[in-house]
């Protein structure tokens, strides 16, 4: 199985990166989403600029590169496209958070039934350690040799606020626990946010600081409140479905039962309507 999901493409990931823990469970969810009758053709990818992004070229499914902070925007219009689809997008928490804030936020708004995966590693690694929106206040790199004089930003309790029906928060490092994190979120019908504590070796290499302070639990919290709450606890870091809750989908409201891919015209009735409107309006 996992010959059948690698690409001829060298990875260029540094050795040690977090990012390969996020591939190997993103490989080890496939064949369980098939389990529960989910073919891979029918699983769409995209992915932003960054590290990141570099997961597209190493797994062998369909999808679309995109631009940077644009992939939330890209598989949201795949999936109004073809409804039956299952897509998913990888961002980095600069690519979600900087240039992507916007269509995160109206995504988890509108309950886009798309699943977005952030490789947070605080930090923009592609560009050699610029301090992003999650880097930890003090943080130094090469834009601010100084140290960072910001509060990170709270992917979990923002994606919370903006109206997320699924949040999770999964670790590089606890492979298998992640593997299973993709497939709720994938299968869930919403907004599906896991935010990766995702660990850079050469430029926030935070391995024995989120060994010693991750925790799974066990069950989402059945509020909001006490969701947003698990979300802001610094003491440890809670790794797991924060908050899930069923809600109406975008594209549902929007279409109800009609798949614009199943049920368009074909090329020669969209023709013949539009030269019987267009001689109706021209006798009247």
């Amino acid at each position: 199985m996992a010959d059948e999901l690698t690409t001829p493409a060298e990875n260029t990931w540094c050795p040690g990166c977090g990012n390969f823990g996020i591939l190997n469970a993103f490989k080890k969810a496939i064949p369980k989403l098939e389990q529960h009758g989910i073919d891979r053709k029918h699983l769409v990818i995209s992915a932003g600029i960054g590290c990141h992004g570099k997961i597209f070229d190493y797994v062998p499914l369909s999808g679309l590169y995109s631009l940077h902070g644009r992939s939330m925007a890209t598989v949201q219009g795949i999936k109004l496209g073809n409804p039956d689809l299952k897509v998913l997008t990888f961002a980095g928490d600069g690519d979600a958070f900087g240039e992507g804030i916007s269509h995160m936020i109206f995504a988890a708004k509108r309950n886009a039934d798309i699943t977005v995966i952030v490789h947070n590693n605080g930090t923009y690694a592609l560009t050699t350690g610029q301090f992003s929106p999650t880097s930890g206040k003090g943080f130094k790199g090469p834009s601010l040799p100084s140290g960072n004089v910001e509060e990170p930003l709270n992917p979990l309790s923002l994606m919370l606020e903006a109206g997320a029906s699924f949040v999770a928060r999964g670790y590089a490092g606890r492979i298998d626990h992640l593997a299973d994190l993709i497939v709720e979120a994938v299968l869930h019908e919403g907004f599906s946010y896991i935010d990766v504590l995702q660990p850079s070796v050469v430029f926030n290499n935070t391995y024995k600081e989120y060994n010693a302070l991750v925790e799974i639990i066990e069950k989402p919290a059945g509020r909001l409140e006490d969701a947003v709450q698990l979300a802001k606890r610094f003491d440890r870091l809670p790794i797991g479905v924060l908050y899930k809750v069923s809600k109406p989908v975008y594209h549902k409201e929007l279409y109800g039962k009609w798949n614009p891919a199943v049920n368009r015209l074909m090329h020669e009735e969209r023709k013949r309507r539009i030269a019987t409107y267009l001689s109706e309006r021209l006798q009247k």
